[in-house]
């Protein structure tokens, strides 16, 4: 946020109070900021019909909650020279989980991992070069891990970003 500096980091996962309810203009707040994360305090203010400080007190108090987790920018892979995007699933060895998102974690090119239910454990999304740098990856990162039981790679060969309803 140009205008006023904002808390940069949420806080760490043990360290979070209790969720509050959010209210209507936490949501419009929110909404916004997931359209143009670079919204001035100023023009968060206006559209949502609070004072500025309100306004700044409102997304200071979301970032501390951890409802707002960072300020991003949306790539597009393709041209930022990474043609290459799979979604990955990974069987691993039972009680692993940590491990497992720590290896993950350091992976070049991985942009979203979740454990999830169902006929496997992990679900990875990366973005690489081309296919043979996706190829390495996989046959020679991923698998290589001893709690990596198996491995899918279901490529993507379109992707689109959904926008927050207004």
């Amino acid at each position: 946020m140009p205008e006023e500096q904002m808390a940069t980091e949420a806080p760490e996962e043990g360290n979070r109070p209790p969720a509050r309810p959010l209210d209507p203009v936490d949501r419009s707040i929110l909404r916004m900021l997931q359209l143009d994360g670079r919204a001035s305090i100023r023009s968060v203010a206006e559209r949502v019909h609070v004072s500025r400080a309100n306004a700044y007190a409102r997304i200071n108090r979301l970032v501390e909650d951890g409802v707002i987790r960072g300020f991003t920018a949306r790539v597009d892979h393709e041209r930022a020279g990474q043609g290459a995007s799979a979604y990955i699933t990974l069987k691993i060895v039972q009680n692993s989980w940590r491990a497992v998102r720590e290896k993950l974690q350091a992976l070049p090119g991985a942009a979203h991992i979740a454990l999830v239910s169902g006929d496997f454990d992990v679900l990875l999304l990366v973005h690489t070069a081309d296919n043979r740098a996706l190829r390495e990856l996989v046959l020679t990162r991923i698998q290589a891990m001893p709690e990596v039981l198996s491995t899918r790679t279901l490529l993507v060969f379109e992707e689109t970003d959904l926008e927050p309803e207004p």
